[in-house]
């Protein structure tokens, strides 16, 4: 970049910080910070610049390509004498091998070197290590610190490459994949390539059939990896298979020459693409086709724009363009068509799909290392000045006591010496093996993850997988996390869920029923078996969930009703509304309604209806396994045809005129009907319809229709009409909707402004340390165990518990609300009068069956189901031919084919009337929403980015709960006008108050934003104060590129991407963690993850509970670490005053060397690895405790400043009793320094231990309690040894025979011992419990002046309430019960409930 450009862009940065400015009044500090911040990004980018220009350009040769002058040539051959040259390179195009891996053998070593030694503590070290290793200048070994350095930082090189490596063989899977390539047959093909490296060996062709194709003796298809396929190879693919390479498509099978591409794994979404080849290329069906054609391609430079396509075709001296609609992507597959054949023309890192990816990221640090490397530059300006301090105090004890002691007198040191010795003495205060036991401790929190059983999905047999295990702790400090849709939320699965017909709700559950009838086989196998067997007592947790509500019981019976009158369980309920009621009657009943009364006019309607459905698609069936099945462009259509099947009319046979039908009569007869199929009007994203034009057995013509409501309702007969109650219903939807948001305001808020999930409270006038969980203020009078379905606490109820704004108070403006209880009854009733409401005369009036119909909609929508409308209309024949002539004008028109298609259509869409409104459910992961709502009461904000289209997108965040029923929804469109005053109006709205905000984008507005440099600063300005974003029709690099951009726009949080496709690996690797959904869908995302589960409910225990596990483990680890070497290196610094300050080591050099491996090892790791400070159930109950590790509580500066404080405070005592005791209150039997320091010594190993074993550790396990023996054992056995091994000889630690005869049997040296061991455990005990008490009663606040209430959020009370909590048996219960997931519970309510269970929890 010139250094003009550089310097107008910092001039744009400048102006456009000022005008960020204008109308404020900066301070002092914040100009001194603006100027510093303008420097600052001044320097980095000349930085920028000239790493680029000179490092990477001049040095290692990577000069940026330059664009092609007239595109890549590519000539449709069926053989290349020699490999096609790239002319941007001067040399062949790049191999079709990809590679997701981080390192190459030629660069894992430079850049391995520079990651390690760019980490503050190892550069410390390695500074420290270069001079200590000098001759005459350490006192404590030559090499006691660089061979340590070299060793830890050669086993993180190890782990690393070994972390690289797993991926490097997942890589090599997938460019072995098959795929079959045209060439010469019985001749080894033999390119003739310029090669850089010639020891990679060819693989082997393997010759295979040729589907048909005609006989040739020279060519034939041939089995090659992917890896060894080239620009200009022709490819054939056949069903259900990935395409290896981006590709113009040749030949296609499919009907009209089409072929069906799913692009799921590319861009997201979930319908079927079409793609066509074109005319000019008919007769490449076949190898001597291929050979007959001479073309050529110019096609555009590689880039990863997925929506667009440039090149052109020249085809028998005849040049057409080509476009999107002929190209097929690496990463696609071929379904619903035999076979088809293209040409490939981009490979390996220059196909559209890795384009898009986030190609080789660097190795991700974790978010403590920050907070560490604070406190490491602290502790070493804290070892600069005690070596200063204790050299000068050489200085001084030189002038005043060396120069006159003749002994001494010419064993002067040099200052230099002295200085040096000192901070190699130090340095340990910053000990090495925090880093080494810290990489132990992350390998035992790994195989504690990957060993969790409840992160197992038996269904598929996978269980978690860490693939990164240096940023464990970062899984406790997440605030946003960035969510796919289609794969990772849902399952892809869809589903037809409700109907309505003449103004009634239909609800369709035959896949629930199948399902039920299953689970209620096994239940009574079960209940047969506890009949059978003696009964054993069942814990009380079986029979209390959420927000317990005991109520005195009348009788047994009262409370548990027979089975029978229960309500069915298998009744389906929707995710985003779990207390939403569902209709009564199901489309079981609506068959049997069809046929006891056949000829009522409703019983006409609803097979008409079903009859729409049937007809209105373009699915073709087919036998599989002996069953029809279909196939379909998209799932929608897929769920509707089988659905119609379900319903009795199955689609037995169709082709391009005609559709054959199988109609259940009722009484057990089909009947078979011929529908023929005129026209097909597509559907388009443009139109958001499909029609199509069909003649009825008895000859009349018929045009259905299906799209999106607002296409629909324009084009009907009585539109004025429809138009009227569909405003009538949207008003009063707005009503209810500002009614619920102003209800939510009135919500109990917790500190980061979520709903808490429960209520504590404090009993302080009877008992100050008394805590309880809130009972509700008033109990509903309803003798049964009652449970908070939207995990409220105890503020929330099912809707037919209490009064709530619905749909049916807010149309009684439509007149409807009568009939309400009619279309959906509330209660089973007689079989008689089950159809009652069907009899009602108001259902056939239209002006009714609107504003019920639209009604039934929005229920629908707010359901998160796809909503769509039928209509249809009879034609007269002589209409019908009048229009046909038109539409063949159409379809072959040269020019503008596609808009003049679309005008045809609108003549003959109109006056329909309306059939009805389907919804369909596109089905989510089980335990979705409940985790979504968990991690959102967690202050984490959730994001969902997909390619699908925007109605898609926000069904699902409907379903899922991103969208909450009271959000406010916020869409930024750039076709809607000035995005500067659209993002302007929802700062506005934010402002004046929102509970819950959204803002849906799609992948054309960002890009308008990027384009702006003013529009990407108000949108990242907005996006902080947003609750939840839906990013819809998201290219992958979009994808990335917003999580790069958050991560730089609100640096001190940490993002967490989540996937489970190829199109999510950029996203995945651009966050600061990354997680892959290893399930249906492949390993591509979870190989490349950091981390990998196999559902989205799983990532609740993933960062609940183990990131806080984590987050405290290693912060704990950390501190404690800090303080063991504070505490244990005073006592050295104090013992200088009585040697003359030459250094000498109060401790003895071999039990000095051992101390952190030996004898405080165990202490901390255990600590690392198994402590659990608050139980899991009590983490998932309770998520807003997560917030603990987003604020850093565990590990900060003002932390880290009180534990060293408590240290050098402690280690001064220790000196001060041990001196004093020694000096002054008693004459020891042996008073040498070695008895002296190791007095000290055993203090410092006993206290160490006892706080950490004992006092800091809340998890006491066997293995902790082992630990702790095993470590105070081994300090007393390393005294025996150091007595018997030493030699007797002259030394400053005389160790032999010390322990055993001397000191060891002195009474003093083991009174002082315990002396000044129960004082420190004393006043550490002492400390403890009264903080813990002072926090139970809600009086302690740290620091003082912070403000606050004796009941605040529960995330503010700190972790001894908690503590304290768990220890209570009822208490423990009740968390135990807010924890468990709602199908579990669901488990539980469906079973019956023994009435002795009850009586022992009252």
């Amino acid at each position: 970049m010139p250094q003009t450009a550089i310097r107008e862009e910092l001039e744009f940065k400048l102006d456009l910080g000022k005008k960020q400015n204008i109308g404020t009044i900066p301070t002092a500090a914040q100009r001194t910070r603006q100027r510093l911040e303008r420097v600052g990004g001044v320097v980095q980018g000349c930085a920028t610049h000239w790493y680029k220009r000179y490092f990477l350009e001049l040095i290692l040769r990577q000069i940026p390509l330059k664009p092609s002058e007239d595109g890549r040539h590519v000539p449709l051959r069926v053989e290349h004498k020699y490999a096609l040259i790239d002319e941007r390179r001067g040399h062949p195009y790049i191999s079709n091998t990809i590679r997701t891996s981080r390192y190459t053998l030629i660069d894992f070593l430079p850049k391995q070197i520079i990651f390690q030694f760019t980490r503050l503590a190892n550069f410390y070290f390695l500074c420290v290590g270069i001079p200590q290793a000098i001759p005459g200048l350490s006192t404590t070994g030559s090499y006691t610190t660089i061979l340590p350095l070299l060793f830890f930082v050669l086993l993180t090189v190890i782990k690393e490459g070994y972390d690289d490596y797993k991926r490097h063989r997942l890589d090599t899977l997938e460019n072995a994949n098959a795929a079959r390539v045209l060439r010469p047959l019985g001749v080894k093909s033999g390119l003739s390539t310029r090669r850089w490296f010639v020891g990679r060996r060819k693989t082997p062709e393997i010759d295979i059939e040729s589907w048909g194709d005609e006989p040739s003796s020279e060519y034939g298809w041939k089995q090659v990896k992917w890896q060894d396929v080239q620009v200009g190879d022709i490819v054939k693919l056949v069903r259900d298979e990935a395409v290896p390479a981006d590709i113009i498509l040749l030949h296609a099978t499919g009907e009209n020459g089409l072929a069906y591409i799913d692009t799921m794994d590319l861009d997201g979404e979930t319908n079927l693409k079409s793609r066509e080849s074109l005319p000019d290329f008919k007769g490449c069906g076949t190898i001597a086709g291929l050979r007959n054609c001479e073309a050529e391609f110019v096609l555009e430079d590689p880039n990863p724009d997925l929506y667009r396509f440039d090149g052109r075709v020249t085809v028998e001296g005849r040049t057409l363009p080509l476009t999107s609609n002929e190209v097929v992507y690496r990463g696609s597959t071929l379904r619903n068509t035999e076979h088809a054949i293209g040409v490939v023309i981009n490979t390996g890192e220059e196909c559209k799909i890795r384009l898009n990816a986030n190609q080789h990221p660097e190795a991700k640090k974790p978010a403590l290392e920050t907070i560490a490397n604070k406190i490491v530059i602290t502790l070493a300006l804290y070892v600069i000045i005690l070596t200063v301090g204790c050299s000068m105090g050489y200085i001084i004890w030189r002038q005043s006591t060396e120069q006159g002691s003749w002994y001494v007198s010419m064993a002067t040191v040099e200052f230099k010496q002295i200085i040096i010795g000192y901070a190699i003495m130090y340095n340990n205060v910053i000990p090495l093996a925090l880093y080494v036991t810290l990489e132990i401790t992350r390998i035992g929190q790994m195989l504690m993850l990957n060993n969790d059983v409840d992160m197992y999905d038996e269904a598929t047999d996978t269980p978690a997988r860490c693939n990164t295990n240096t940023i464990l702790e970062n899984l406790g400090q997440i605030s946003y996390i960035f969510s796919d849709k289609t794969g990772t939320l849902t399952e892809n699965v869809m589903k037809f869920r409700k109907m309505s017909i003449a103004g009634t709700s239909w609800l369709h559950e035959v896949d629930i029923q199948s399902e039920e009838a299953t689970s209620t086989i096994r239940r009574s196998l079960s209940v047969n078996a506890a009949l059978a067997a003696p009964r054993m007592s069942r814990e009380v947790t079986s029979v209390i969930h959420e927000d317990i509500e005991l109520y005195p019981l009348s009788s047994p019976s009262s409370v548990f009703p027979p089975q029978s009158e229960r309500r069915s369980s298998s009744q389906w309920r929707s995710t985003a509304r779990p207390d939403h009621l569902q209709p009564e009657v199901t489309t079981t009943d609506l068959l049997e309604y069809i046929r006891l009364r056949p000829s009522s006019t409703f019983a006409r309607q609803a097979k008409d209806y079903i009859l729409c459905m049937a007809l209105c698609h373009t699915c073709l069936p087919e036998v599989v396994d002996g069953k029809i099945d279909f196939q379909a462009s998209s799932p929608d259509e897929l769920a509707l045809v089988r659905a119609a099947h379900e319903l009795g009319y199955l689609v037995a046979h169709r082709s391009s005129q005609s559709v054959t039908l199988q109609v259940d009569a009722g009484d057990g007869n089909q009947r078979s009907e011929v529908y023929q199929i005129l026209d097909i009007i597509e559907f388009s994203s443009k139109r958001k319809r499909m029609s199509i034009v069909v003649r009825y057995p008895d000859g009349r013509i018929c045009i259905i229709c299906k799209g999106a409501d607002s296409m629909i309702l324009p084009r009907l007969r009585l539109a004025h009409v429809a138009m009227q109650k569909a405003t009538e219903v949207r008003k009063s939807i707005e009503l209810e909707h500002e009614l619920l948001r102003r209800s939510e305001q009135l919500e109990v808020r917790n500190s980061f402004g979520g709903r808490t999930s429960l209520t504590l409270r404090r009993s302080i006038a009877a008992n100050r340390n008394s805590v309880a969980i809130a009972q509700p203020i008033a109990p509903i009078k309803i003798p049964v165990i009652v449970r908070s379905r939207s995990v409220e606490g105890n503020r929330s109820r099912r809707s037919e518990d209490k009064p709530r704004p619905s749909l049916g108070v807010r149309t009684t403006s439509l007149d409807v609300s009568k009939t309400l209880s009619l279309l959906s009854p509330s209660s089973p009733r007689p079989l008689h009068d089950k159809f009652d409401f069907l009899d009602d005369p108001s259902i056939y009036d239209e002006s009714t069956t609107f504003s019920r119909c639209f009604k039934h909609l929005d229920d629908f929508a707010t359901e998160g189901l796809r909503t769509l409308l039928f209509a249809r209309k009879f034609i007269p024949e002589n209409e019908y031919d009048a229009w046909k002539k038109i539409y063949n004008d159409a379809t072959t028109s040269l020019v503008n084919r596609q808009d003049l298609i679309e005008e045809a259509g609108e003549l003959i869409e109109q006056s329909f009337d309306l059939v009805g409104a389907t919804a369909i459910e596109d089905k989510l992961q089980a335990g979705v929403p409940e985790t979504i709502e968990k991690l959102r009461r967690a202050n984490i904000k959730i994001w969902m980015l997909t390619g699908d289209k925007r109605e898609t997108a926000i069904n699902i965040a409907h379903s899922a709960r991103i969208c909450r029923p009271g959000s406010d929804i916020f869409i930024l469109d750039s076709s809607k006008g000035s995005l500067e005053t659209q993002i302007g109006d929802i700062s506005e709205d934010i402002a004046t108050g929102c509970t819950h905000s959204v803002v849906v984008i799609d992948g054309q507005t960002l890009a308008v934003i990027e384009q702006s440099a003013h529009l990407t600063d108000l949108f990242y300005t907005l996006i902080p104060t947003i609750d939840s974003v839906i990013c819809c029709r998201a290219s992958p690099a979009q994808k990335s590129m917003i999580v790069k951009a958050i991560r730089q726009r609100v640096p001190s949080i940490l993002t967490l991407a989540i996937g489970d496709g190829a199109n999510d690996l950029a996203m995945i690797s651009a966050a600061h963690v990354g997680v892959g959904i290893s399930g249906k869908e492949g390993l591509q995302a979870a190989r490349v993850a950091d981390y990998a589960i196999a559902k989205f409910r799983f990532l609740q225990r993933l960062l609940l509970v183990h990131g806080r596990w984590n987050y405290v483990r290693t912060a704990k680890f950390i501190l404690t670490t800090f303080w063991k070497e504070m505490f244990f290196y005073i006592p050295t610094a104090m013992y200088q005053r009585y040697n003359g300050y030459t250094g000498t080591s109060l401790y003895e050099n071999w039990s000095l060397t051992v101390f952190n491996t030996l004898f405080t090892s165990l202490c901390v790791i255990c600590l690392g690895i198994w402590e659990k400070d608050l139980s899991a159930e009590t983490l998932l109950a309770v998520p807003e405790l997560y917030v603990h590790g987003q604020r850093n509580k565990e590990l900060n500066i003002p932390k880290f400043v009180r534990w060293m404080a408590a240290a050098a405070t402690e280690g001064v005592l220790v000196w001060l009793g041990a001196w004093a005791a020694y000096s002054v209150f008693g004459q020891a039997r042996d008073d040498g320094l070695f008895a002296l320091g190791n007095l000290v010594f055993t203090i410092g190993v006993m206290w160490i231990n006892w706080k950490i074993f004992v006092i800091e550790t809340y998890n006491k396990t066997a293995i902790v309690l082992a630990a702790f023996g095993i470590t105070i054992a081994g300090w007393w056995a390393w005294n025996a040894f150091l007595a018997g091994v030493y030699a007797p000889q002259p030394s400053p630690y005389p160790a032999r025979d010390g322990f055993t005869s001397t000191f060891g049997k002195d009474p003093l040296w083991w009174l002082i011992l315990i002396i000044i061991v129960l004082v420190l455990i004393a006043v550490e005990t002492f400390y403890k419990t009264m903080k813990r008490n002072l926090v139970i009663a809600g009086v302690w606040k740290w620091p003082p002046w912070k403000g606050g209430s004796v009941d605040d959020s529960v995330e503010d009370w700190g972790v001894e309430v908690w503590q304290g909590l768990e220890q209570d048996p009822v208490a423990r219960e009740r968390l135990r019960g807010l924890s468990m997931e709602e199908d579990e519970i669901d488990d539980q309510e469906r079973d019956s409930v023994d009435p002795d269970d009850v009586a022992k929890v009252l």
